[in-house]
């Protein structure tokens, strides 16, 4: 390990473990990469190889382009942040199911169509809008799509039960289906269309009919993935999501939703604070969700007004944020550190519990020297 990588990982982790005894010396930055800044990468994907069909479908695919994709992004990403760079000290898989897993579940048929993500058409729409209370729950281990992804997971022991390591480093296969990708309203919508939205208006009962299906459910899927991979059940930590509530009010969200959301939480959590992201213009719901739900981290997307948020949430609650995908893919380098410097004094950091990170997930060939710039500010920063 030669001495700049050295000065870089011990920097890494005096940060984190600073932020995370709340002295924090800086904002830790960090970086997401999903699978489509994989598969859409030129470089570790050449001529597409890999397609989220093939890499959605297929054991072997998905399971060896996981590993090729943390290799990757600890050669590639991890200096731009604060990552370890190096070989992996171990490797961490999980049957991915992006963010169709929840309506899929439900028996949404995932259509894969080139350049795009995955993704499911409504199942509910028109005179459609009862299919799920005739047919019934799902399976909570094998509904819809997860049949195919226990398949999956049956494969990957195989393979880690032949090859327990790779290139030394020892392979871990982590647990999946014990949380929701989308959340409550975003799945209504998924599987109903935008009638979801026309309904809370002209049939409000049938609203609540699908929300309180939904609810049971995903409860019942959460907890059945937990008893298999053996873990604790409520789980201490959960981390939520719901995207789509950014199209209605807060006054609707407080008398809609948070029932629901209150009644998920206590189900399969005895934490009092949990963790949620929410994309899109949502920061207006955040001081209902602090106080109603417990959420005391906050994962942004964009765009966020950054200083009125703090003020609105005050310096303890955690939030993650920062300059969107577009502008670390399309601006310059000065660019990117006038709007990092922007929002780190925006009174963002006041408390210092916020995280720099890109809004939301790192769109493909994002220039390094973008990345660089976001991170040389952070590390110039001090409270």
């Amino acid at each position: 390990m030669n001495q700049t990588i050295k000065e870089h990982n011990e920097e890494a982790r005096a940060v984190w473990e600073a932020y995370e005894f709340g002295d924090p010396m800086r904002p830790p930055v960090f970086l997401g990469t999903t699978a489509l800044f994989f598969i859409f990468n030129r470089n570790l994907n050449p001529g597409g190889e890999v397609t989220f069909e093939s890499y959605c479908s297929d054991a072997r695919t998905m399971y060896d382009f996981q590993i090729r994709s943390q290799v990757w992004r600890a050669e590639h990403i991890a200096h731009y942040c604060d990552d370890r760079v190096g070989f992996p000290e171990k490797f961490q898989l999980r049957v991915d199911l992006q963010n169709f897993d929840d309506s899929a579940y439900f028996g949404a048929p995932i259509e894969f169509i080139e350049g795009q993500v995955p993704d499911t058409r409504p199942i509910l729409a028109g005179e459609k809008k009862y299919a799920l209370f005739d047919a019934g729950l799902p399976d909570p281990l094998t509904g819809g799509w997860y049949a195919k992804a226990h398949r999956i997971f049956e494969q990957w022991l195989e393979f880690r039960e032949q090859e327990p390591e790779y290139q030394g480093s020892p392979i871990e296969l982590e647990p999946f289906g014990h949380f929701t990708s989308s959340g409550l309203f975003t799945l209504a919508i998924s599987l109903r269309g935008f009638e979801f939205l026309s309904d809370i208006y002209s049939d409000p009962d049938y609203v609540r009919q699908l929300l309180e299906f939904l609810l049971q459910g995903l409860v019942a899927r959460v907890e059945a993935h937990h008893r298999f991979f053996s873990l604790e059940f409520p789980n201490p930590y959960l981390f939520f999501v719901d995207d789509s509530i950014e199209m209605i009010s807060t006054s609707m969200l407080e008398e809609l939703l948070l029932p629901y959301y209150k009644r998920y939480k206590q189900a399969v959590t005895n934490s009092e604070h949990i963790r949620m992201h929410l994309c899109g213009d949502a920061t207006r719901h955040f001081k209902l969700l602090r106080d109603e739900l417990g959420v005391n981290d906050f994962d942004t997307g964009f765009p966020v007004n950054f200083g009125w948020l703090r003020k609105e949430l005050g310096p303890e609650v955690n939030i993650y944020g920062g300059p969107t995908v577009m502008d670390l893919k399309n601006s310059s380098p000065e660019e990117v550190r006038k709007e990092t410097n922007r929002i780190l004094n925006s009174g963002i950091t006041e408390g210092g519990r916020f995280i720099l990170r890109e809004g939301n997930n790192l769109a493909p060939h994002t220039p390094f020297a973008n990345l660089a710039a976001m991170y040389e500010t952070a590390r110039k920063f001090r409270y």
